[in-house]
């Protein structure tokens, strides 16, 4: 109940990015559990350049989209992973006029298990997903113009 209380004490605009937030990390990890990447890929490239771009046009700061994600991140069952949290920026950034860089790296672990990782840079700086190890992932060519 108390955080119910917090929500309706913020506002409207922090709770509309939030609301957003929610329903796109929600259908993110839905897309990534339920469609092949490409057909999920696309689908966001859609839906970053689509009509809800209007409605945000409203410039809204580059941390409010981190927090936004990181507490939605916070109460959503079963969290998310890194993949669905990048993605879920990257759709907000678009929206608000960011232009960001979908990374995602691999790399091998201590005992030889294949990893990979996804975050965003914008301007050269990583926005989300930063690990203190990022380093040891070794980024995988940009998508940014590719056509699936």
């Amino acid at each position: 109940m108390k955080r119910l209380r917090n929500f309706f004490k913020i506002s409207n605009r922090a709770r509309v990015l939030l609301s957003a937030a929610l329903i796109l990390l929600t259908g993110v990890r839905l897309g990534l559990l339920l469609l092949p990447f490409c057909n999920l890929f696309k689908l966001i490239t859609n839906i970053s350049e689509g009509f809800l771009h209007n409605i945000a046009a409203n410039k809204v700061s580059l941390g409010q989209i981190i927090w936004a994600v990181n507490v939605v991140t916070r109460y959503t069952p079963g969290g998310a992973k890194c993949l669905a949290r990048a993605l879920t920026t990257q759709i907000l950034m678009n929206w608000c006029g960011y232009k960001p860089e979908l990374r995602i790296g691999v790399a091998k672990s201590e005992t030889g298990n294949f990893e990979a990782h996804a975050w965003i840079e914008y301007q050269g700086q990583v926005v989300i997903g930063y690990l203190q190890d990022l380093p040891r992932f070794v980024p995988l060519p940009s998508l940014e113009g590719v056509k699936i």
